[in-house]
């Protein structure tokens, strides 16, 4: 079974899940077709996917904030703000499916903020602006990452 983990992966959840739900219903005649092993991986991984998904939805929403508080041009401020609002809409998805990623949430910020910081600096050299206020000196509440705020 683990080949098919390796040749086909679909195919393989596939199987692994109805041999998951034979077993639960007591019907499963050989235990030995349940490729424990990678079952465990791939559950394992499920997890580190809605964190890291958790930092990037983070990254970016902090991103556009920081450019929207650090540029002086008056556009594309419409574009960064559209991009705030959709990122906190997944956010709060990713949350949503994973309560308990939500205690984190604090530490992801101030973990995420000095990239977000370094993103935003280069996305303003990009567009030859010079940041009107040093976005070293800009941090984030929760409420602020994930709330209506926008600056």
């Amino acid at each position: 079974m683990s080949d098919l983990y390796d040749t086909d992966f679909v195919l393989w959840a596939k199987s692994q899940a109805e041999l998951l739900r034979l077993r639960a219903a007591g019907k499963l005649a050989n235990e030995a077709e349940v490729d424990w092993s990678n079952i465990a991986e791939e559950i394992e991984s499920l997890g580190k996917s809605d964190q890291r998904e958790l930092r990037n939805r983070v990254r970016t929403i902090l991103t556009h904030l920081i450019k929207l508080q650090a540029s002086p041009a008056a556009e594309p401020r419409a574009g960064w703000r559209a991009t705030i609002l959709e990122q906190r809409a997944e956010l709060r998805v990713v949350l949503d499916d994973s309560p308990s990623l939500k205690p984190t949430l604090a530490s992801v910020i101030s973990r995420e903020l000095p990239a977000a910081r370094d993103l935003a600096l280069a996305a303003l050299v990009v567009h030859r602006e010079q940041p009107s206020t040093d976005p070293a000196g800009l941090s984030y509440t929760e409420d602020e990452v994930m709330g209506p705020w926008l600056p």
